[in-house]
């Protein structure tokens, strides 16, 4: 169904489902929403398409995640992943199968809200929430949520989902605690066909020089998306850290057309994912691997989750029966989602401690490798990994009992 702005004769009426952004996290929830029958808007600030500081890694969870019949915009297939460790010790690993798929986000999420259009939800572009409300004059009564606008328009809802981002409005609301933030800084490089060619199906993994970061290069046909990521609290070595790996890769000489950054923003472990019957999800709620600080499949996931359960928040008759329905969402969240943002946690601790290590397990050591191929493509997870392997539970534990010394980052693999 399409999207145009509500007319004023609508305002007063009580929307199902109102979803507060329209990424993968804000599409998903929309989608599970709509094809449940719900009534469902979607609120976005931006006009549609519009660009996003990421990668646009999509990993066989995120691909696993999308509704029915979606045809993925896939600008190249990576089959061959070059590992360095700081711009040393290089070398290329190569699969026969497809490891994951490269998009950029404008037609990737306006493919997703078009989903969810079709299975009914409507969209308004070019809105800004200021807040939302659960008590006071705005409220009709204890079933609804009311959503001011900038300008002071008024939606009413009988649930709510937050996907509005790393800086979201809505995960103030809710509460939202974050307990590791992380700084990524990236270019779109447009480069010649010589180049492109040099780069076509096959991704580079730089382990940096700041504890806990790395560098990417992701070829899109004729642009290469190059991105580094550190802890918050480096900007000029981050800074540093892209322009250096930037002229290591001889790419300087090309101007690129988009150069930003962006805060990730990991949520802390009893951070809560609703309050009533306002739910999170993706960025929002802080949802994100948290040593590659993938949130792409996090984003697909958690949307869905939140849509399913935002429809039985919609159709709770008291206080107690919202309650019920939104501690079921945060268990779903957790028995998935959050079994690896632990392992992912524990992961970052030990990389940021040896990442030399971990390059040469991914280099050498072939049950690594296996592991890195079978996450992207998804036939597994890092927490089905650490659950059924006692070799991996074993490094693991040893990493974590291991005490840290400045000596622990080392260079070397």
């Amino acid at each position: 169904m399409s999207s145009e702005n509500s007319s004023a004769d609508d305002v007063r009426q009580v929307w199902d489902v109102v979803v507060v952004g329209a990424g993968p996290a804000g599409a998903s929830a929309a989608y599970a929403a709509a094809v449940a029958g719900r009534r469902v808007l979607v609120l976005e600030k931006a006009e549609l398409p519009r660009y996003k500081t990421c990668g646009g890694g999509i990993i066989g969870p995120s691909r696993d995640a999308l509704p029915p019949g979606f045809e993925l915009p896939l600008k190249d297939r990576v089959h061959a992943v070059t590992f360095s460790h700081n711009g040393r010790f290089t070398r290329t690993r190569r699969s026969k199968q497809m490891l994951f798929g490269l998009i950029n986000r404008p037609e990737f999420d306006q493919q997703l809200v078009e989903h969810a259009q079709k299975a009914g939800a409507e969209l308004r572009t070019g809105v800004t929430v200021q807040r939302v409300e659960q008590h006071g004059s705005e409220v009709p009564d204890r079933r609804t949520v009311a959503v001011v606008l900038q300008g002071g328009e008024v939606l009413l809802a009988r649930s709510v989902v937050g996907a509005d981002g790393s800086a979201s409005r809505i995960g103030a609301h809710v509460g939202v605690k974050v307990d590791q933030v992380d700084l990524g800084l990236e270019a779109e490089i447009p480069v010649p066909e010589t180049v492109a060619e040099d780069w076509k199906g096959r991704v580079l993994i730089d382990w940096g020089p700041i504890p806990g970061s790395y560098g990417w290069v992701f070829p899109k046909g004729d642009t290469l998306t190059v991105g580094v990521i550190s802890a918050r609290g480096e900007g000029a070595a981050t800074k540093r850290y892209l322009e250096d790996f930037i002229g290591r890769l001889g790419l300087a000489g090309f101007e690129p057309s988009i150069s930003s950054g962006h805060l990730t923003r990991c949520r802390a472990d009893d951070s809560p994912l609703s309050r009533g019957r306002v739910l999170v999800c993706g960025d929002a709620a802080g949802l994100l691997e948290p040593w590659t600080r993938e949130g792409i499949s996090f984003a697909l996931r958690s949307g869905r989750l939140a849509g399913e359960w935002a429809v039985r928040i919609a159709e709770a008759h008291d206080a107690v029966d919202t309650r019920r329905q939104a501690l079921n969402y945060a268990f779903a969240v957790k028995a998935g989602l959050g079994v690896e943002m632990s392992v992912g946690k524990r992961l970052l601790t030990a990389f940021e401690r040896r990442p030399g290590l971990f390059h040469a397990a991914l280099m050498s050591f072939r049950p690594a490798w296996k592991g890195f191929k079978d996450i992207t493509r998804g036939a597994t997870s890092l927490g089905e990994i650490v659950r059924t392997h006692p070799m991996a539970q074993r490094a693991l534990t040893a990493v974590d009992r291991r005490p840290t010394t400045s000596g622990e980052v080392s260079s070397s693999p």
